[in-house]
């Protein structure tokens, strides 16, 4: 059996899971209500605050579904009850990012200003103090469209491996390189 796909899924108190009739999950809690088609193949089973996928068969393809939407099942728990989030921070002279609203303002070293709208599902949080890099904090219930948001803002400008300029991920490390050599 999968490892991820039998272990069960723990609902914590004030979320609650129904399945329709064609297979929808919906998962309700505190942060956000969260729903997402299952394979009809996969049976999914909720008792005692308890979520359990089942799988008709070893077969390869029904083993790879069983480990996916429970994968997924246990994310939509988390993210409406706790949320996620992704914190990242921008590296270099002169770079600024402001946030109104659900648009980020930056400016990364193009002649020009980029406006980038995120989903209304993402909170977005910008941290500009004296002296440090801004920061940019985002949470969402979704952990699938908050993955999307923060690589779409770390393509912007990716880290440089010379300089460490660009946008990266708090903690993130970015291999350096030496450079040139200097002439004799």
């Amino acid at each position: 059996m999968s490892r991820i796909g039998k272990m069960p899924i723990h609902l914590p108190s004030g979320v609650e899971v129904s399945v329709s009739d064609d297979n929808v999950l919906s998962v309700k809690g505190p942060k956000g209500q969260l729903s997402q088609q299952i394979n009809p193949i996969i049976n999914v089973v909720v008792e005692d605050g308890v979520v359990r996928m089942e799988r008709p068969s070893d077969s390869k393809e029904h083993k790879a579904l069983h480990g996916l939407y429970r994968a997924l099942a246990a994310n939509m728990v988390k993210g409406v009850s706790e949320g996620f989030k992704t914190v990242q921070e921008v590296i270099g002279v002169g770079y600024k990012v402001q946030a109104n609203g659900n648009v980020l303002e930056m400016e990364l070293g193009y002649s020009h200003k980029i406006y980038l709208e995120l989903a209304p599902e993402i909170h977005v949080e910008t941290v500009t103090e004296k002296g440090k890099n801004p920061i940019i904090t985002m949470t969402c219930c979704d952990k699938q469209i908050l993955g999307q948001a923060a690589a779409k803002i770390r393509s912007l400008r990716k880290p440089e491996p010379y300089k460490g300029k660009g946008i990266r991920f708090q903690g993130e490390e970015i291999r350096r390189k030496a450079g040139k050599a200097a002439a004799k």
